[in-house]
């Protein structure tokens, strides 16, 4: 028999990185299985492919930490539900203390956590010492450390819950290009290179694609790409000998994250003078590309990062990768229905997908499916910025917030 894409859904979701493959699972996992994911090429093909697989407890305001709690929880979910593994790295977070104000910050957020239920403690410097022995905390103030995030696969992740959400019987239509969007009198047509579905539902969870489809409805998203680069090392004097991988470590000092990769570490940093990609439009023969290295614009950050890690002097750097990530004028995602849009709806806008992507199609599914949130979270409303808001403020405003991502609120 010859297969047929799925011409008449109730949701159809656009856009197969871990977003999109999380929001299909979610509406699943609440009986809304007449779904159907559409991805350009292949799933985690976007910026999953390349992210750093960071899955954390740390959030910007405690509500929003409830999506990165609930995104550990739905990939180890998808993993059970469908066999694929997701390559989960339970090797604990350090967030440093670079200062008292940062250390007071961290003992105020422990009866948050405590609510929760998730462990959490705030160390001394000679506690981190004996949980990163290679780190230099002659500088620090103390750390929090939450002992059960860490990493995972991102390209596993994403499989794990496509697979589970096939298994309550949504489906994935891979290599299948969305061309346009047009609302119809029953809901929305998705014109794509397989021809048209008709859906009373339509997920944006298209990352930095998002702003070229809907603009073209009139509708203006202020999401554009980043190149992000980070660094892997050689193998690190040290680390070699530990039977045990050291905890993720976050640092404001650093502005960045650390983690170990096999016997080296791999860095990311949030610099001072990020640079913008394809503001006047993808290259329609994007794919899973990367950029040139382009090291100055990250150097003081590795020079710090050298200060924190002086073994990181001994060693080269094995790799450099600079790709692009999503972002939006305050640094957080764009979740919810569009405005004066019936029926559109929006998961995009994540520079951090892995970290909070399964919480935010839990949040995003639940709404669709009830009528409304589960929690009060406004600061990831879909409708929080103005349809016409100037492109040069929308970049100033990306690069303040990309600039001071590691800065907490002291």
């Amino acid at each position: 028999m010859e297969y047929a894409m799925k011409s008449d859904v109730q949701v159809a979701v656009i856009g197969g990185g871990i977003v999109g493959a999380a929001v299909l699972y979610w509406l699943a996992k609440k009986g809304w299985t007449d779904t159907v994911l559409v991805e350009r090429r292949e799933l985690t093909s976007g910026s999953t492919w390349h992210s750093s697989g960071h899955v954390a407890y740390f959030g910007p305001e405690a509500d929003f930490s409830q999506l990165y709690a609930s995104s550990i929880q739905t990939y180890v979910q998808a993993e059970q539900e469908s066999g694929h593994s997701i390559s989960f790295h339970q090797t604990g977070s350090l967030m440093i203390a670079s200062n008292e104000k940062e250390l007071e910050l961290f003992h105020s957020y422990k009866p948050d956590f405590d609510k929760r239920g998730i462990p959490y403690n705030v160390c001394t410097p000679d506690e981190v010492s004996t949980l990163n022995p290679l780190l230099e905390t002659s500088g620090i103030f103390g750390a929090a450390y939450t002992p059960t995030d860490g990493y995972l696969d991102p390209s596993g992740a994403t499989q794990a819950l496509a697979a589970a959400a096939r298994g309550l019987g949504a489906s994935v239509e891979r290599f299948c290009p969305v061309l346009s969007l047009q609302r119809d009198t029953s809901g929305w047509l998705v014109e794509t290179e397989k021809g048209i579905i008709s859906a009373k539902h339509v997920v944006v969870a298209a990352s930095f694609w998002t702003r070229e489809l809907l603009a073209k409805l009139g509708i203006g998203v202020p999401v554009y790409a980043i190149k992000h680069q980070c660094v892997l090392s050689d193998s690190l004097p040290g680390l070699v000998e530990l039977d045990h991988e050291i905890p993720i470590l976050r640092d404001s000092y650093i502005s960045g994250s650390v983690r170990q990769e096999g016997k080296g570490i791999l860095a990311g940093f949030y610099e001072d003078t990020p640079e913008f990609w394809a503001l006047d439009g993808i290259p329609k023969d994007f794919h899973e590309d990367l950029f040139e290295p382009d090291l100055d614009r990250i150097m003081p950050n590795l020079e710090r990062l050298m200060e924190r890690y002086p073994s990181f002097r001994e060693v080269g750097i094995k790799n450099v990768i600079n790709g692009p990530m999503c972002l939006t004028p305050d640094n957080l995602p764009l979740i919810g229905p569009v405005q004066d849009h019936e029926g559109l709806w929006l998961a995009t806008g994540f520079h951090v997908g892995i970290a909070t992507g399964g919480g935010s199609a839990e949040f995003l599914a639940h709404w669709m499916t009830s009528g409304a949130p589960p929690f009060d979270l406004k600061a990831v409303h879909a409708d929080r910025f103005p349809n016409d808001m100037p492109t040069d403020l929308v970049l100033e405003r990306m690069r303040q917030y990309y600039r001071k991502f590691y800065q907490l609120p002291t």
